[in-house]
């Protein structure tokens, strides 16, 4: 790994950012609001994971967001890709090893809320991992025992809230449930998500999560809801439909992530 956050570094010159974004579906035009940013393709970087899925454009993009210094990922592996859960611990451990002590992350999600539709955001307030996968399988030592009582940090969050609130974006907030994909859910398990508690579904984030707090990280993380859970509707769920709304709300996650930064993260 070593040689990861050696090539990670090298590629970042001087800029040693403290906070890092991983882009979901619908936000990669954030990186076009860092002016003359650093462009890493992750296969110049030895060990990450590539993403497959179209949508996610597989690059490091670091530089400056509303004038403090940040690090995104364009795109992540998933679980479904790789049958792996830890599939993004490379890039995690690396943001670690460069110095990085903030995680906010990005998804698209179906929601199970009526009220909460597409082009909508949710501030993600705690999770349900139904996948049946951890990302420590297999870690050897006791570091994999991480407690998750407070696994999206408060003062993230509040901050989330507070852009939200200055620029005047429409946030709800609610837990978010992990399947494996890449299947969709079915109407059943939509019907039990909602009776355990959960307000939204996707296919990635909780094992992100997991690492972050494995590498001691702060973390929050939210949802871009591109549609209405299966058996909502009567019509079937696609890709392409989340990637069609997921710029809706996107540009809304995106306004509020400006604005957070250039109120500052403390």
């Amino acid at each position: 790994m070593s040689e990861t956050v050696a090539a990670l570094e090298k590629a970042l010159g001087g800029l040693k950012p403290d906070t890092a974004l991983v882009l979901g579906s619908g936000l990669g035009d954030l990186v076009n609001e860092v002016p003359n940013p650093v462009r890493i393709p992750y296969g110049d970087l030895p060990n990450f994971l590539k993403s497959g899925v179209t949508g996610h454009a597989g690059q490091v993009v670091a530089g400056h967001l509303a004038g403090r210094p940040v690090v995104m990922l364009a795109g992540r592996a998933h679980y479904y890709e790789h049958a792996n859960a830890a599939a993004m611990r490379p890039a995690l451990e690396a943001l670690a090893g460069i110095g990085v002590k903030k995680l906010i992350l990005t998804n698209a999600a179906g929601s199970l809320e009526p009220g909460m539709g597409p082009g909508s955001v949710m501030l993600i307030a705690d999770h349900i991992n139904f996948s049946g996968s951890n990302p420590l399988f297999g870690e050897p030592t006791d570091r994999r025992f991480v407690g998750l009582t407070e696994a999206y940090d408060r003062g993230l969050c509040s901050a989330i809230e507070a852009a939200a609130v200055a620029t005047g974006t429409p946030l709800h907030k609610g837990v978010y449930m992990w399947f494996s994909g890449p299947s969709f859910e079915t109407p059943a398990e939509i019907r039990m998500a909602r009776i355990v508690g959960a307000n939204a579904v996707g296919m990635s984030t909780v094992p992100e999560v997991i690492l972050a707090r494995f590498f001691g990280m702060r973390v929050a993380a939210c949802s871009v809801i591109t549609n209405l859970a299966a058996g909502m509707t009567g019509s079937e769920l696609s890709h392409q439909e989340t990637k069609d709304m997921a710029p809706l709300g996107g540009a809304r996650l995106a306004a509020i992530l400006k604005r957070m930064f250039a109120d500052g993260l403390d």
